[in-house]
């Protein structure tokens, strides 16, 4: 019983901080300085390319061209050698003619709450737009509500597969109850708070 209700208010509480903070068209989206796209790997485990990295790249580069964005932060994991989330999102980004010097690349977003609180902590923000899956977006203004951040999101569409909807809705709620762990009772920072590198 303790495990359910945590479990529905962490999703009650994810909705309430995006109700209002979602935007799936780059007309309604909010100008802000800096965007911050969170990582995922470029390919699957099965090595097909990833459609989930593509569509937050689309996305990225949607917003930059747009002029809603000035400059784009890629949060990612490379933990590992050969790993590498960030270089394979800027290199993308390059390719679709975004400038190198728009671009800055955070190799230490290991998890969502990692990002953003390193986008504040290390990168001196505290308002910005945050690029990912509508699925995803919920939990990031989370965290950024909690730690006082003025954050809004771009949505990526999500993929429309009922077998991929039903495994991201899955690993959704488990990430989110893991969230409320995270914020409310280990109080967690990132992994690498610094040291600080003002965009």
């Amino acid at each position: 019983m303790i495990i359910i209700i945590a479990v529905s208010w962490a999703g009650r509480s994810c909705q309430e901080a995006a109700q209002g903070r979602v935007f799936r068209t780059v007309e309604a989206v909010p100008q802000n300085a800096v965007a911050l796209v969170l990582g995922t790997s470029r390919m699957t485990l099965h090595g097909r390319p990833n459609l989930h990295f593509n569509q937050r790249i689309d996305a990225a580069v949607a917003l930059y061209r747009s002029g809603k964005v000035n400059h784009l932060l890629l949060s990612g994991d490379n933990h590992i050698k050969g790993y590498n989330e960030p270089s394979d999102m800027r290199d993308a980004l390059i390719i679709a003619g975004v400038p190198t010097n728009a671009i800055t690349c955070d190799y230490a977003g290991f998890r969502t709450l990692d990002s953003v609180m390193r986008a504040k902590m290390v990168f001196g923000l505290s308002r910005f737009t945050i690029v990912s899956e509508e699925f995803h977006c919920a939990r990031a203004l989370w965290i950024a509500h909690e730690h006082g951040l003025d954050a809004v999101a771009f949505a990526a569409p999500d993929l429309r597969s009922v077998s991929w909807s039903l495994r991201v809705k899955a690993r959704e709620v488990l990430a989110r109850a893991w969230c409320t762990v995270d914020l409310f009772l280990l109080h967690r920072g990132p992994k690498f708070p610094g040291p600080p590198e003002p965009i």
